[in-house]
């Protein structure tokens, strides 16, 4: 089910909690997972360190998150859902990402026909 989700995804954004390592090491499989069911390495993501109004229980440092994010050629932002910071940006850079990747498709053009009567 979940390879489902992922293969239908166009655009994935991935969280783990600045307070919690395990969630941090989780990240590489995770990536490579979607990947693999995407068949391409080009995959819109962006790299979210939460619940960063906790600084003061941070086990993952800020730079670690920059690395990873460079490591995966995406996006990286700290983000606190129970404090609303950088929340909606983390959506916004991803759909930004998803339109410079699939861009809007313009309707064809209707061809001008003439009709003549002779």
């Amino acid at each position: 089910m979940r390879d489902l989700y992922m293969k239908n995804g166009q655009g994935f954004v991935l969280v783990y909690s600045i307070t919690a390592q395990s969630t941090f090491n989780d990240l590489q499989d995770l990536r490579e997972q979607i990947l693999r069911v995407k068949d391409t390495d080009d995959v819109p993501m962006v790299l979210v360190g939460n619940k960063c109004d906790l600084e003061d229980e941070r086990v993952v440092g800020k730079e670690l998150g920059k690395s990873l994010a460079n490591q995966f050629n995406c996006a990286f932002m700290e983000t606190s859902a129970k404090a609303k910071i950088n929340v909606n940006d983390i959506f916004y850079d991803l759909v930004q990402q998803i339109n410079k990747k699939s861009p809007e498709r313009k309707p064809n053009k209707k061809k001008k026909s003439l009709c003549v009567l002779l």
